[in-house]
């Protein structure tokens, strides 16, 4: 791995100090640059960031040099960084011109989504392009920061405690951060050095012990793929490897693997951090299909990915193909689709090419491509896996693909751990077992009547989430009539026999018919079943 933007020891930690010194934090940015500013700046407009930071105080000063990419005096610099700015210089992450400084990486703080840490954590990776209307130039090897994509990633990942955890693809290494919280081992992965060496950088800067390629890390066993358990008290170690997918940890098993990947479906690219080299959906592919390889039992893998829409196929139908391959409970969300001109034009806009002279030849050479792979659309979203223990036979394993394209309330990441155990009872209980349990309403859900002003009956009954992915459920009288008898008092069977008796119906025929509707609506988080575990006892 090539060794770039590298710090000493005792550098790192003077800069750690000093810029949690200045209050250079998330909150601390938005207190200096206001809403105004701050709303600007998501935009990608400085100019009322550079209004808000003229003071020339430390803070000040470290919002200029990186989150509005300005040119600084170097005396402000010193005065922000002392005894840091030759460093940050000699290490290629600063650039200094007469009197002037500039930054060369971007370095930012951001906040944590997982709730499991207090502290501020700080982001290197490139400069943004493209501020304030200038086109974007973007080179091969450019690594994101933070973006939408990579915490949106983050807030649907699970955050149970396990053993050994993987960043497949880790760009700036922002996941490995919030791995490092619940994980005692986290290896990360890139095939572009420089985003390995601004992963290290990340993860240095946040007091994590990195190893790399040629770095020995003292005695291993085989089985644990090269990688020691730090002792107790020791902290989270990073082990970066360079490779693509999961070359780098053949023969490997992980409790849990996160990846946002380079998922963009196109014929050709050459920007690591979102073109495979492979075409069209191929990489997505293969990361759903040999993920299962790389995991535990019990173990989880979760992916952003994208899609084709061939013509005249059920999206699912495709990724179903996927699916039966990887031998997996697997839960698929598409929350977007993109029909090929509009996913286009958002990408090659990404890589800085609108307006440029070969854009039109890009545009009618990627359209032909779409047309040749017979495809209508580009769907957009989330794959989750989880490899079953061995007892699971083939048959039932569960998979779930759904559109949600709808508002969702982050983070994700508890609803996703939820629905895993709820298939795990579920597959254990028949349907005698069910009867006998005592099943509740979750907290988050809402019952609602809709109907026409003044008419005497509701026309809709709806049950309604107020947290995970916000689902609203259109139910009959007998099925609102049982979510709404669910206190955890009564038993399945006896709520059902006294609808029955209550609307008139057979018991039987009306058991059959909601059973089913109880399974659904216990995967889908409007019921619980907390007594389930003395069930199985």
């Amino acid at each position: 791995m090539v060794r770039m933007f590298e710090l000493d020891d005792e550098v790192v930690a003077r800069l750690r100090d000093r810029l949690s010194e200045v209050g250079y934090t998330v909150d601390g940015v938005q207190r200096q640059l206001g809403p105004v500013a701050h709303a600007a700046l998501h935009r990608n407009e400085t100019t009322p960031g550079l209004r808000e930071t003229d003071d020339g105080g430390p803070l000040a000063t470290l919002v200029r040099l990186w989150l509005l990419q300005a040119s600084v005096p170097r005396s402000r610099v010193a005065d922000a960084l002392p005894e840091l700015l030759e460093p940050l210089v000699a290490a290629g992450i600063l650039y200094g011109r007469g009197d002037e400084v500039c930054a060369l990486v971007d370095l930012r703080p951001y906040g944590q989504t997982d709730a499991r840490s207090e502290q501020d954590w700080w982001v290197a990776a490139d400069l943004t392009p493209g501020l304030d209307g200038v086109r974007p130039t973007v080179e091969p090897d450019h690594v994101l920061g933070v973006n939408s994509a990579a915490t949106t990633l983050a807030q649907l990942t699970v955050r149970n405690r396990v053993d050994r955890a993987l960043d497949l693809g880790t760009g700036c290494g922002i996941q490995a951060l919030h791995l490092s919280r619940h994980a005692r081992q986290v290896v990360a992965t890139d095939v572009n050095p420089r985003a390995l060496a601004l992963a290290r950088l990340t993860a240095r800067l946040n007091g994590l012990e990195v190893r790399g390629p040629g770095e020995s890390s003292g005695p291993s066993r085989p089985s644990d793929g090269g990688v020691r358990s730090p002792g107790p008290g020791a902290p989270p170690t990073l082990h970066l490897r360079e490779g693509s997918l999961f070359e780098p940890v053949q023969g490997e098993r992980f409790d849990l693997v996160v990846s946002n990947p380079p998922f963009v479906v196109s014929p050709r690219g050459d920007l690591a951090y979102r073109d495979s080299g492979l075409a069209g959906d191929e990489f997505c592919r293969r990361l759903v299909v040999e993920a299962p390889r790389h995991l535990t039992e019990g173990g989880v893998c979760q992916i952003l990915a994208n899609w084709l829409h061939i013509r005249g196929e059920d999206w699912r139908d495709r990724l179903n193909t996927w699916l039966v391959r990887a031998g997996c409970d697997a839960w698929v969300i598409q929350r977007e689709v993109a029909d090929p001109a509009q996913y286009i034009e958002v990408w090659l806009k990404d890589a800085g090419l609108h307006g440029t002279p070969g854009y039109r030849e890009r545009y009618d050479e990627w359209l032909g491509w779409f047309e040749a792979q017979n495809a209508e659309a580009i769907g957009m979203g989330w794959i989750i896996l989880r490899r079953p223990d061995r007892s699971v036979r083939p048959e039932r394993r569960h998979v779930r693909l759904e559109e949600w394209t709808t508002t969702v309330a982050q983070p994700l990441g508890p609803e996703v751990s939820r629905w895993l155990a709820a298939v795990d009872q579920l597959r254990a209980l028949d349907d005698r077992a069910l009867l006998a349990l005592r099943p509740r309403v979750a907290e988050h859900v809402d019952f609602e009547q809709i109907g026409r002003p003044g008419a005497a009956d509701p026309e809709h009954l709806v049950l309604r989430q107020r947290a995970g992915l916000c689902r609203a459920e259109r139910v009959d009288t007998a099925e609102a009539g049982f979510v709404g008898a669910c206190d955890g008092t009564l038993t399945t069977g006896q709520i059902i026999d006294a609808l029955a008796t209550l609307l008139g119906e057979d018991e039987v025929t009306l058991r059959t018919r909601l059973l089913p509707r109880v399974r659904q609506f216990v995967e889908e988080g409007y019921l619980s079943l907390p007594d389930v575990a003395s069930a199985l006892s």
